[in-house]
């Protein structure tokens, strides 16, 4: 079409061809002219996309090169990589969190003091979250909720092992951090959480099982579900709704080692297996016996990364297939992953 038919184009019948456009794509019409960079940030439009379905599940991978931030999104539904510029961010010393509903997370240093930030990467938009009231590094998750158009960051303990410290909600709607209950004495497995079903997990050896934090009450309480025989490492991955995976090697540090996953029987209280990786997409994605992998979930699909081999590997719960990331290549030893949904929608306020 001429550049004169497009220029006459209806804003409603603009918005509705761009509501057909991938969020990706879109996100590099922002330079075309000045009329579409402002339609793009148009509450008529915003809202538009608010009401038309997800994009699908991406993976977001954040590094920093020469400590520029970088990052690059694989879209599962296109199965193509996308390059996101962040150098809107500040330049501070910070690392990834998480995303959820459209918004990302990160903490950091600015200088001596600990801050939590939450950005749109696709509006290139961030603020800095009010400090805490122990405002030290913290171990941290982010929820956004769509309907209630909000989101919140629950801190637990800090990052050097502290559980003396109470845990905090910061809540978007309040703009402020409220004091709850101190996590119980426990000696945790991993630092890693895993968020789902309005109840936030951590694994533990000393009382063996697992912690559970309820959100909306604001306590914790011990699950006592015994972790699998000759467990070596275990990633919590949430499910949707209720469902709640562990993954991890069974076996010693030989060529005897499998990776298997298994979903908590909420009645029961027991972790049932459900899959193991073939043994082809294990050997591929962890060479030596004690390689160094992370693991990350949404939506019923589980996704690997081997940061030795420069791999990525999914897994779908529900239709039991095992994939290789099309194309994957993590940047650096530092690349964090987490599952992502882009939406021009999610308000950082």
């Amino acid at each position: 079409m001429e550049d004169n038919i497009w220029a006459m184009l209806p804003e409603d019948l603009l918005n509705e061809i761009l509501l057909r456009v991938p969020p990706f794509m879109i996100f590099r019409l922002r330079s075309v002219c000045k009329r579409w960079n402002s339609i793009l940030q148009d509450s008529c439009f915003l809202k538009f996309h608010s009401q038309v379905p997800s994009h699908g599940p991406c993976l977001l991978t954040f590094w920093k090169n020469l400590q520029t931030p970088q990052c690059s999104v694989f879209s599962l539904p296109l199965k193509a990589w996308y390059r996101i510029p962040f150098t809107f961010l500040p330049q501070w010393a910070f690392w990834l969190v998480g995303s959820s509903g459209g918004l990302v997370c990160f903490s950091g240093l600015d200088g001596l003091t600990f801050k939590t930030l939450v950005c749109n990467p696709l509006t290139q938009t961030w603020r800095t979250l009010p400090g805490m009231h122990y405002n030290q590094q913290r171990q941290l998750i982010m929820v956004v909720d769509r309907i209630d158009c909000s989101f919140k960051v629950i801190a637990t303990g800090d990052i050097f092992g502290d559980r003396s410290l109470p845990t905090e909600v910061y809540d978007s709607k309040l703009d402020r951090w409220s004091l709850h209950q101190i996590m119980p004495a426990v000696n945790l497995c991993s630092s890693k959480m895993a968020y789902c079903d309005s109840r936030l997990y951590l694994e533990t050896l000393s009382p063996l099982g697992l912690m559970m934090y309820r959100l909306d009450p604001g306590y914790w309480e011990h699950i006592p579900a015994r972790f699998p025989r000759s467990l070596l490492d275990g990633y919590l991955v949430a499910g949707t709704q209720k469902r709640l995976f562990l993954v991890g090697r069974i076996g010693l540090y030989s060529t005897l080692q499998s990776m298997r996953i298994w979903e908590l029987d909420h009645a029961k209280i027991t972790w049932v297996e459900i899959s193991r990786m073939p043994p082809k997409y294990f050997r591929a994605l962890l060479r030596l016996s004690a390689e160094r992998f992370e693991c990350v979930g949404q939506d019923n699909l589980i996704c690997f990364t081997s940061w030795n081999q420069g791999k990525g590997l999914l897994y779908d719960v529900d239709k039991k297939v095992w994939s290789w990331i099309a194309g994957c290549a993590l940047q650096s030893y530092n690349s964090q992953v987490c599952f992502y949904e882009p939406r021009f929608d999610a308000s950082i306020y």
